[in-house]
């Protein structure tokens, strides 16, 4: 292929109509080449330096426009040099360092805030984030598990007694500004010489031991101090299973504990005493809240921080006290009950029993349930209700009885006064009475 200014035709011929001139001839400014075509007579005719399909072996016409006569002559386009070493300008410059402050600058901030938060870049590494307000459940309102623990620490006391050639530990609360202090008889002992009141705070006062029910695990100390905050007393009688409640005190010597749970049940009675020591016997509110050795005397009280029970004992399979530790099965005295004991001993010095004017034997009736009276007081309030000896007693209040326990404790839980239903089978006659319970004569 060429690109057409010397084409011939296939026996060698010229193209027709091209006829060599002797001597170049010029078309303008335009010179052609001996023996080239002239461009305005030949169609075939092209621009060899822009024709695409040229080869380049092929000669070439170089055709250049010469400026018309009287007109200014264009210069000719530069061409640079690819291979010539062109200077360098600012811009690099600039560049570089706009990016060194630019690094500059974070790493100054960053430094700045290390040392800001932690003192120095060292261990300055922030852990989590930045939290907004806190969830509801965090804010502890007055009526929230932790409002009511933070209310009610001030008037829990740890309780601690010499005497006997041992100490003892166990928990306490306050029930007046001037210092009387409910617990239980067990933590007291026989014959104490000193107790000593640790508050919340730390701080301890002495105290005396005003008086106590042994029977009924109750006793009250005084410290000689004023302006204390005493605790609220709910009511026990409105209590029912499900109940949340919060157990405090020092177990294990670890002061300023609180527990939580439920009431597990009500009016559990039996009787606790070592043969030969002191026989006591609770109608008491069964909680799951975990409670060991020291919560004793310490409050259990309801989801509104009120007092419904003094902790006191603790059913568990170990063989021995030093032992023994909570599986859930917990036992508080009824805060109607030990509300009225306390007043009758910062009143009087003592308190008074509540009995029936019976008595029971030491084996239950036999399969049918219920307690049989082994004897019976004359004038006393059963007599005067008509039951007589060796009736069987089936419920006191509406409550079954299995064991002669369960009447001793039940009765125990009532105020002396107090009018109870009793519902006790005489033969194959099941019959019903009202016995008004009445004080020890001792």
């Amino acid at each position: 292929m060429t690109d057409g200014w010397n084409w011939r035709q296939p026996d060698g011929t010229a193209t027709p109509g091209y006829t060599p001139s002797p001597a170049p001839p010029t078309v303008g400014a335009r010179a052609v080449p001996a023996g080239a075509p002239d461009p305005a007579s030949s169609p075939w005719w092209s621009d060899a330096l822009h024709d695409p399909w040229r080869n380049p072996g092929t000669p070439a016409a170089v055709v250049v426009q010469a400026a018309a006569p009287g007109s200014a002559q264009a210069a000719p386009e530069p061409v640079s040099d690819p291979d010539a070493v062109r200077p360098r300008g600012l811009a690099p410059v600039f560049l570089v360092s706009l990016i060194t402050a630019l690094l500059a600058g974070a790493l100054g901030g960053a430094l700045g805030y290390a040392f800001a938060v932690g003192g120095g870049v060292g261990g300055t590494t922030a852990l989590g984030s930045a939290g907004g307000e806190p969830p509801a459940s965090a804010r502890r309102p007055p009526e929230s598990l932790a409002g009511v623990a933070e209310r009610l620490l001030p008037s829990v006391v740890t309780v601690r007694v010499s005497g006997n050639g041992g100490v003892g530990l166990g928990s306490g609360f306050v029930v007046t500004q001037d210092g009387y202090v409910i617990t239980n008889d067990h933590v007291v002992g026989v014959g104490a010489d000193t107790a000593t009141v640790e508050f919340n705070d730390g701080t301890t006062a002495p105290a005396e031991v005003v008086g106590k029910d042994p029977e009924a695990d109750i006793a009250v100390i005084k410290v000689a101090r004023t302006g204390l905050k005493p605790i609220e007393f709910g009511d026990s009688d409105a209590v029912a299973v499900g109940d949340p409640v919060l157990a405090f005190g020092t177990p294990l010597s670890l002061a300023n504990t609180v527990t939580s749970g439920i009431v597990s049940a009500l009016d559990r009675t039996f009787r606790n005493g070592e043969p030969g020591g002191q026989v006591r016997y609770y109608a008491a509110i069964q909680t799951d809240a975990a409670v060991n050795r020291g919560n004793s005397g310490g409050p259990l009280v309801d989801g509104a921080g009120r007092v419904i029970g003094v902790n006191s004992v603790i059913q568990t399979p170990a063989v021995d006290e030093e032992t023994a530790g909570n599986v859930g099965l917990a036992f508080a005295i009824p805060i109607n009950q030990a509300k009225r004991l306390a007043q009758e001993i910062i009143d009087t010095g003592k308190a008074r029993r509540t009995v029936i004017g019976a008595g029971v034997g030491g084996t239950r009736s036999g399969g049918s349930g219920g307690v049989r009276l082994s004897s019976v007081e004359p004038a006393g309030p059963a007599a005067e209700a008509g039951l007589q000896t060796g009736d069987v007693v089936l419920k006191l209040d509406g409550k079954p009885l299995e064991e002669p326990s369960d009447l001793i404790a039940l009765v125990r839980k009532y105020a002396p006064g107090s009018v109870v239903s009793v519902e006790y089978r005489r033969g194959s006659e099941r019959q019903s009475a009202s016995v008004t319970l009445a004080a020890d004569a001792k």
